[in-house]
């Protein structure tokens, strides 16, 4: 069974919508004066195995390139776990690390929603952190990345244990 959290998006306009997609339910509302995202918290889930998927590649640390095949409305860590690419993930996606730290290309950078201010905090404890940084964790895969490359750092800091990488479930 796929997990489905919710995710709240609270906007200055006065409109209130759900939308379902895959298995993300996101919702806005005009509860707030200034525009607030809250953060993605993936336990386990994601589209399924028939979802429509893109082409995009990753940078690894020793430059090498891989490419996979993304399913839309996952995250790019679920991607990164289900190519064996090396993304560490140490809090397995819940925005409590910065060990699925990714640097974006500038185009595809901004097109993304803004982080949080949960995502921003973990974010400056990633190694090697960019303007154009953002957690694997909390960025979903669109059909506008097609042909990213998206690059690791070189390391990461894991103040969990030294040298443990924890396997996806």
């Amino acid at each position: 069974m796929q997990a489905i959290h919710r995710i709240r998006i609270t906007s200055s306009r006065g409109l209130q919508q759900s939308m379902q997609r895959s298995n993300v339910i996101v919702s806005s509302t005009s509860q707030l004066q200034s525009p607030s995202v809250h953060f993605i918290r993936w336990h386990g889930g994601g589209p399924g195995a028939d979802a429509p998927t893109i082409t995009v590649s990753f940078r690894l640390a020793d430059d090498s390139i891989k490419t996979v095949d993304a399913r839309i409305g996952e995250s790019l860590l679920q991607t990164a776990h289900r190519h064996d690419v090396d993304l560490e993930g140490a809090c397995e996606g819940v925005c409590a690390c910065s060990t699925c730290h990714l640097i974006f290309p500038a185009s595809i950078y901004d097109q993304l929603p803004e982080p949080s201010e949960d995502e921003e905090d973990m974010l400056d404890m990633a190694f090697g952190l960019t303007e154009t940084s953002r957690l694997g964790c909390q960025v979903i895969v669109t059909p506008e990345m097609e042909n990213a490359v998206l690059e690791l750092p070189k390391a990461t800091r894991n103040f969990y244990v030294d040298g443990h990488v924890p396997k996806p479930h």
